[in-house]
């Protein structure tokens, strides 16, 4: 994620919510409720397991990107995220009349020393389209716990605490979807639970 890590749900609606999603027509973002467990203060049908994000969305090119994904951590390695993206790939990529937006393109993107991530990606049916090099700078990344792509940065350029990350770009589109897709995401959720 472009930003945090947050010292306190307040840092979280404050540098997030308000900052980020209420002023960004082209995201929405979810709660991720685990209704394998009991009703919490948090939610009457499950736990509070995360958080995952549409954004990028563009309603003309009919195409999104998941993204801004927290799993917390007692739910990691669990069914959560498989179940959550599956959930957010069924909705973006089933056609209206199945009750879905009947978008062309979902995308992943992270980082590419993020070998968990891109292989949960795969895993979900997303292709691997390609890397970005020096696709983003995180400012203070050094000390906001932000991984570079281990390269020496230009010279004369940013700060040292600066770093900077290379970007792999992953698609699940809608002809994927038809063939195959549906069925093995759907084979992927039921083995969850």
């Amino acid at each position: 994620m472009p930003t945090g890590p947050f010292q306190s749900v307040q840092d979280f609606n404050t540098n997030f919510l308000e900052a980020l999603v209420h002023h960004d027509p082209g995201m929405v973002s979810f709660a991720i409720i685990d209704k394998t467990k009991p009703r919490s203060t948090a939610d009457e049908e499950g736990e509070l397991a995360g958080m995952m994000s549409y954004m990028n969305s563009s309603p003309v090119h009919l195409c999104t990107e998941i993204g801004y994904i927290i799993i917390l951590p007692q739910f990691q390695r669990t069914h959560v995220n498989s179940n959550a993206v599956g959930l957010l790939l069924q909705y973006a990529l089933q056609v209206p009349s199945q009750g879905g937006l009947g978008l062309r393109r979902v995308q992943w993107q992270c980082s590419s020393v993020n070998a968990p991530s891109i292989r949960a990606a795969e895993r979900l049916g997303f292709k691997k389209e390609g890397i970005m090099k020096w696709h983003r700078v995180f400012p203070g990344g050094k000390d906001n716990a932000k991984v570079h792509n281990g390269r020496e940065m230009p010279r004369g350029s940013l700060d040292e605490e600066d770093y900077a990350r290379d970007t792999v770009v992953l698609a699940h589109c809608w002809d994927d979807w038809e063939q195959g897709g549906r069925e093995n995401i759907q084979a992927i959720m039921n083995r969850q639970h």
